[in-house]
Parts: C-alpha cells; sequence; structure tokens
C-alpha cells in the first residue's frame, strides 16, 4: 500500500486573486467555497489524477523561503508559448540564483509563491 498526494494547501492573503490566477494556469475550476478557503481542482473533481489545491487565507507575512515549490508543464504549447502566457496572467520571473543556464524558467504567482516551468511538454490527462 502507498499514499497519494490529494491534496495541496497553499497559505495565502487573498484566495480569491490566488484562485483565478491558478484556475488560469493549469485550466482548474473552483470546488468548493468557504469562509477563508477555495479548493480549486480538475473538472472531475477531487480524488482524481491530480491533486486539488486549497487556498487557505493567512494574513501572518511570508517568512523565509518556502521549502516546497510546484514545478508545472506546459500541455499544449511549447515553453515560451507557455512563459508568455504565465507572464501575461501575472507570473512575474523570479531570481534565486540560477546560472541562465537551466532548463527551466523560476516564477512567481500574484503573491510571490515560487514555482518553475519545466521544458517538456506533457500530455494532457
Amino acid at each position: 500500500m502507498a499514499c497519494r498526494i490529494s491534496e495541496l494547501v497553499l497559505k495565502c492573503h487573498d484566495p480569491e486573486v490566488l484562485a483565478r490566477f491558478w484556475c488560469e494556469v493549469l485550466d482548474f475550476i473552483v470546488l468548493d467555497r468557504e469562509e477563508d478557503c477555495i479548493e480549486i481542482g480538475p473538472r472531475e473533481g477531487f480524488g482524481g489524477p491530480q491533486p486539488t489545491i486549497i487556498l487557505s487565507r493567512n494574513d501572518e507575512p511570508k517568512n523565509g523561503k518556502v521549502r516546497l515549490h510546484i514545478d508545472v508543464n506546459a500541455t499544449d504549447r511549447d515553453q515560451d508559448a507557455e512563459l508568455e502566457r504565465l507572464l501575461k496572467l501575472g507570473a512575474r520571473p523570479a531570481d534565486i540564483g540560477q546560472t541562465g543556464e537551466e532548463s527551466w524558467h523560476v516564477l512567481v504567482d500574484p503573491e510571490g509563491n515560487e514555482f518553475c516551468l519545466l521544458r517538456a511538454r506533457l500530455d494532457p490527462l
């Protein structure tokens, strides 16, 4: 027996803003909405091959570097075209000491959470 990742929880200042951003990035929808959190995920809902993301309001300031980040891969275009799309959605480039020779792009979402756009194109689910 083994475990499977079913949900990722991201603490944030504005769940609405991040829900809109990540829904556009991942082609997710809002699955559930409670007072201080929003769950987003694939149209099939919770329990499928992709984990859902819970965006949970937290008014504390971000302390240092987060030890876990999300990596994404394009499914219907090349890396350069996907980078352009992500920047238009509100992602920003981030410098975390990379050399410039990496095959991935380090970005931050509208609240400064780091994520990487990898080179390989994946088949859509």
